[in-house]
C-alpha cells in the first residue's frame, strides 16, 4: 500500500481501531493528524509514529464540534500541507442493555459522537477535497448497522445511519473526485469492549460473543487499519459508497 505524498486525519486516533490506522497510514507514507480527546495519548501516538519515521501532529478535538473539528482541518493543511484522507473513527456506545434502559443523556452522547461528528466533518472536510478535485473520507461504522445487536439498539441505529450517509455523500460527491467508504468491525478488543457486552470483560464471557464469528476470533485492530488504508489508496480508486464489513463472517 503507497500513500507517499499523502495527509490524513485519524479521529480518535489515540487509542484501540484509531491508534492501529494511525499506525498503518504512517507506515504505508502518509502523514498523519491525531484528533482526539486525550490530549496526551495524541502525543504518545506522535512520538510512536515520529520514531519509526513517520510525519505526525497531534491536536484535541471534539469531533461533535464545528469550531474544534474545523480546527483540526485548518492545522492539519497548516502543518502537515495538505489533506487528502480523512478517517472519522471517533465514537462511542451506551453500555449494552435493554433499550428502553438507554436515558436520554446517553443517546444524545451517542448520536452527537457518533453522527454529528459526520455531518461536520462533511462540512469542513469535503469542500476542500472538492476544490482540489480528490480526496477520500472513510467512516469507521459497525456489524450492527447491518445486523442489529441485542442490548445495542440505540448504538445500532446511529451506525445504521453511518452507512446510509456514507452511501449518500458518495453519490453526491462522485462526480467531484471525492470517494467515501465505510468499515463495519465486529466487536473488537478494544477499550469499549465490556460496553459493547454489557458485562464484565472475562474470557468465559468473551466465549458467548465469539460463537457468533464464523472465523472465531475477534476483530483485532490491525485488521481495521489493513481495510480502512485499503479503502484509502488509489489501489481502491474505483471504490465508493462500499461498506466493507470486517468481521471474520458475522454478517453471512
Amino acid at each position: 500500500m503507497n500513500l507517499n505524498n499523502k495527509v490524513a486525519i485519524v479521529t480518535g486516533g489515540a487509542s484501540g481501531f484509531g491508534a492501529a490506522i494511525a499506525r498503518r497510514l504512517s507506515q504505508a507514507g502518509a502523514a498523519v493528524m491525531v484528533a482526539d480527546l486525550n490530549a496526551e495519548g495524541g502525543l504518545r501516538m506522535v512520538a510512536e509514529l515520529s520514531a519509526a519515521g513517520g510525519r505526525a501532529h497531534a491536536m484535541v478535538c471534539d469531533v461533535a464540534s464545528e469550531l474544534s473539528y474545523r480546527h483540526v482541518v485548518q492545522e492539519t493543511l497548516a502543518k502537515l500541507g495538505g489533506l487528502d484522507i480523512v478517517v472519522n473513527n471517533a465514537g462511542t456506545t451506551h453500555r449494552n442493555k435493554p433499550a428502553l434502559q438507554v436515558t436520554e443523556d446517553e443517546f444524545d452522547r451517542v448520536y452527537r459522537v457518533n453522527l454529528k461528528s459526520i455531518y461536520w466533518s462533511a462540512q469542513c472536510v469535503i469542500p476542500h477535497f472538492v476544490s482540489q478535485g480528490r480526496g477520500v473520507m472513510v467512516n469507521v461504522a459497525s456489524t450492527t448497522g447491518v445486523r442489529p445487536g441485542p442490548g445495542l439498539t440505540w448504538y445500532s441505529g446511529s451506525k445504521a445511519a453511518m452507512i446510509n450517509l456514507t452511501k449518500g455523500l458518495a453519490l453526491e460527491f462522485a462526480r467531484a473526485g471525492v470517494r467515501v467508504n465505510a468499515v463495519n468491525p465486529m466487536i473488537g478488543e478494544t477499550p469499549m469492549m465490556a460496553d459493547f457486552m454489557g458485562m464484565e470483560d472475562t474470557p468465559a464471557n468473551r466465549e458467548k460473543f465469539l460463537a457468533r464469528i464464523p472465523l472465531g476470533r475477534f476483530t483485532q485492530p490491525a485488521d481495521v487499519a489493513s481495510a480502512v488504508a485499503f479503502l484509502a489508496s488509489d489501489e481502491a480508486s474505483f471504490l465508493t459508497g462500499v461498506c466493507l464489513d470486517v468481521d471474520g463472517g458475522r454478517n453471512i
